[in-house]
């Protein structure tokens, strides 16, 4: 009866051991990063995000359009 009990415990230690193997290289694999990958900026006067180089630069500060840019600048 001990020998069963024994294998049962080994048998699940085994299985406990294959799903977390398998996860952790399913979390690897799951979350490279793209080739093309671009860093994010936010807009100074709306607050949309937009690719880095799709935004216009003034200042160290990121803009969506010139108009934006325009309207940031004006005195309020």
């Amino acid at each position: 009866m001990s020998k069963i009990v024994l294998l049962v415990i080994a048998f699940a230690a085994a299985l406990w051991l294959v799903r977390g193997l398998r996860k952790r290289s399913n979390d690897k694999a799951a979350t490279p990063a793209p080739p093309g990958a671009e860093d994010m900026v936010r807009c100074m006067h709306c607050g949309v995000h937009l690719p880095r180089g799709e935004s216009v630069v003034s200042e160290q500060q990121y803009f969506c359009s010139a108009q934006h840019q325009r309207d940031f600048r004006q005195p309020r």
